[in-house]
C-alpha cells in the first residue's frame, strides 16, 4: 500500500476536532489541518487550532469563508480570501500552507485565478492539493468504505482529505486508520510532491491546470 498523508479541512469544530486529535494522539500520527479563517474569531475554535499545533500537527489556510472557489470570484475578493484568513491565522500557519476549496473535491481551473496565484507566489506559500476525497462531510456512514478503497487502489502516495466538521463522521476515524495500519499502510506527515502546486512560492505544476481564469471582474 502507498504511503498516506492525512489532512483535515473546514475546522476547527468543538464536537469533531477534539475527537480527531484524540485518535491521532492515541495512534501517534501527525496530520495537517486546513482551517477556515473566520472560525478563528471564536475563542473556543481558535483554542482547538492552538491545541492541534501544540500536539505537533500542521495548520494551514483554507480561505476566510470557504465560499465559492477562488477561480470563480473577482480578483480582489479572491486575494482577500487568502490574506484575511492569514491575518487571523497569524503564528498558527508556520509553514505558509494554503489549500484552495474545490467545491466538492474537484480539481481544476476553478480552484484559483491568476491574481490569487500571483499572491500565493509572492507570499511564498506552499499550495497543497489532494488526490483522495472520500466525501465524509456528506456521507458520515459511507465514507470509510470509500476511503479504504481509494487507499487500496492508489498507485502513488495518497493525500487523503477528511474533515473535522462532523462528529458523526469522525467517530469512524479510528476504525479506518486501524484497518489501514493492519494492511501495512505507512502514515507520513509529508505531502506527496504530486499534490503540491507551489512549494514556498515556486511553481511545481503547470499553472494552467489550476488557474486559467483571466482577471476580468
Amino acid at each position: 500500500m502507498q504511503p498516506i498523508c492525512l489532512s483535515f479541512d473546514n475546522g476547527p469544530e468543538p464536537e469533531a476536532t477534539p475527537l480527531v486529535l484524540e485518535v491521532l494522539a492515541r495512534r501517534g500520527l501527525s496530520a495537517s489541518f486546513f482551517v477556515i479563517g473566520e472560525k478563528l474569531r471564536d475563542p473556543a475554535r481558535r483554542a482547538l487550532a492552538e491545541r492541534a499545533l501544540a500536539e505537533g500537527h500542521r495548520i494551514g489556510n483554507h480561505t476566510l469563508t470557504h465560499g465559492a472557489p477562488l477561480g470563480l470570484r473577482p480578483p480582489v475578493e479572491a486575494v482577500q480570501e487568502i490574506a484575511a484568513a492569514e491575518a487571523l491565522l497569524g503564528h498558527l500557519n508556520r509553514e505558509r500552507l494554503f489549500r484552495p476549496n474545490g467545491g466538492g473535491g474537484a480539481l481544476g481551473p476553478h480552484l484559483l485565478r491568476r491574481s490569487a496565484l500571483a499572491h500565493l507566489m509572492a507570499e511564498r506559500y506552499t499550495v497543497v492539493l489532494w488526490n483522495a476525497v472520500p466525501r465524509d462531510w456528506d456521507d458520515p456512514e459511507g465514507w470509510p468504505a470509500r476511503a479504504l478503497a481509494l487507499c487500496r487502489a492508489a498507485t502513488s502516495p495518497v493525500l487523503l482529505v477528511l474533515h473535522d466538521l462532523r462528529a458523526d463522521a469522525m467517530r469512524h476515524l479510528d476504525r479506518v486508520l486501524g484497518a489501514l495500519a493492519e494492511e501495512g499502510a505507512a502514515f507520513t506527515p509529508e505531502f506527496p510532491d504530486s499534490c503540491l502546486a507551489l512549494r514556498e512560492g515556486r511553481l511545481l505544476c503547470d499553472p494552467g491546470n489550476i488557474s486559467r481564469k483571466d482577471d476580468a471582474p
